[in-house]
């Protein structure tokens, strides 16, 4: 009986060692998640839809959630500051259109697919080499603020925010259906990308099950990136940077150049950045202008940190983990919670709740706080 006793408390300590192992945020919110999704036919509610949706969002905020990876390896921590990122690749974007609309594009015919494929492909190579410059000032910036970079990062994306509100309202450009209506000069808050880059990839070899909409090419490119963030960092670069963010002290005795090792990470990121809200845009259809990547560092924090990455260490399994289970959780637990509960403005204060409570539990843990 004492042996039978015995195993049985082994096996009980196994599994809570294991859930302790795996995080208990995690398990908490896949639960939550699992209930939300049992709770969708309930309702009479489409579950392949919502999960097609899923799948969309996922591809869609998965590089923005990426960027953090590099960051947080590098020792910045969570970069709030992805909103810089976000301004380089929403002007490349919108100089991208505006090359298609001076006839730059043209040889490449009439063709939608290839008119799209190419003005995205314009729009990254923009983003990333803006987005580079811009990461390397933003990295130096972080290096004279050493121990405060998470919220110098929060005040630095909102004064770039701030500052290309000023570059929109003049900028150079000529394209109509871009201009603010009525003014002949400055460009609109929200542009339609539908005859530019707009679905995209969410359209490249997509296929339908049912009600579910499997946007092949958009995921094949969040998997792709990963691959390659996965292989980087266990590149000897890779390594450096991760030493540099784990042990400044330890990495600089060993001949690595701490400082450059957080520039190099925060450029990364902010370049990831770039590519991510190209992509997110193709993906909602829309540009959002002016202070419309105000709060994305907000949202691709918390996605990152329920995937289980701490402010000092992440990795790509946490984006993908992180990334599906945030957007899964805002994609169908809201619309379930407002048709059980009919509260005006209550999923959108759920939605607050959620982001925010995530960030604020990371946070308490970074010293190691319980």
């Amino acid at each position: 009986m004492n042996t039978t006793t015995s195993k049985n408390d082994g096996t009980m300590n196994a599994f809570k060692n294991a859930v302790i192992n795996f995080g208990i945020p995690r398990v908490i919110i896949i639960i939550f998640f699992l209930v939300v999704l049992i709770l969708v036919p309930v309702n009479n509610m489409s579950l392949p839809w919502f999960l097609g949706d899923v799948l969309r969002r996922w591809g869609m905020w998965g590089l923005l959630v990426l960027a953090m990876v590099p960051g947080i390896q590098s020792g910045i921590g969570p970069n709030f500051g992805v909103s810089i990122g976000a301004v380089a690749g929403l002007v490349g974007a919108v100089f991208s259109m505006q090359m298609r609309y001076s006839g730059i594009y043209d040889f490449v015919g009439d063709s939608r697919v290839a008119i799209g494929l190419m003005g995205l492909f314009v729009a990254l190579l923009i983003g990333i080499i803006l987005g580079t410059l811009m990461g390397i000032l933003y990295g130096m910036l972080l290096n004279k603020v050493k121990g405060s970079e998470m919220a110098i990062s929060v005040y630095v994306g909102f004064s770039v925010v701030a500052l290309f509100n000023i570059f929109w309202a003049r900028a150079p450009i000529t394209a109509g259906f871009m201009l603010f209506p009525g003014l002949g000069e400055g460009v609109r808050q929200i542009i339609n990308l539908r005859d530019d880059f707009g679905g995209v990839l969410n359209n490249l070899w997509a296929f339908d099950i049912g009600n579910m909409t499997v946007p092949t090419g958009l995921l094949i490119l969040f998997f792709l990136a990963c691959f390659c963030m996965w292989l980087f960092l266990r590149s000897r670069t890779g390594m450096m940077m991760s030493a540099a963010g784990a042990n400044p002290d330890y990495a600089r005795a060993s001949g690595i150049n701490v400082d450059k090792m957080r520039i190099l990470g925060t450029t990364i990121s902010t370049a990831l950045g770039a590519v991510g809200i190209v992509i997110y845009s193709q993906g909602f259809g829309f540009l959002g202008l002016y202070n419309a990547p105000l709060m994305m560092g907000f949202v691709t924090v918390a996605s990152v940190l329920i995937g289980g990455a701490t402010v000092r260490r992440a990795k790509v399994f946490d984006v993908l983990l992180g990334a599906f289970l945030f957007n899964g959780i805002l994609t169908i637990a809201l619309p379930v919670i407002n048709e059980m509960v009919n509260a005006p403005g209550l999923p959108e204060m759920i939605r607050m709740v959620l982001t925010n409570g995530i960030i604020l539990f990371a946070l308490t843990r970074a010293k190691g706080g319980r």
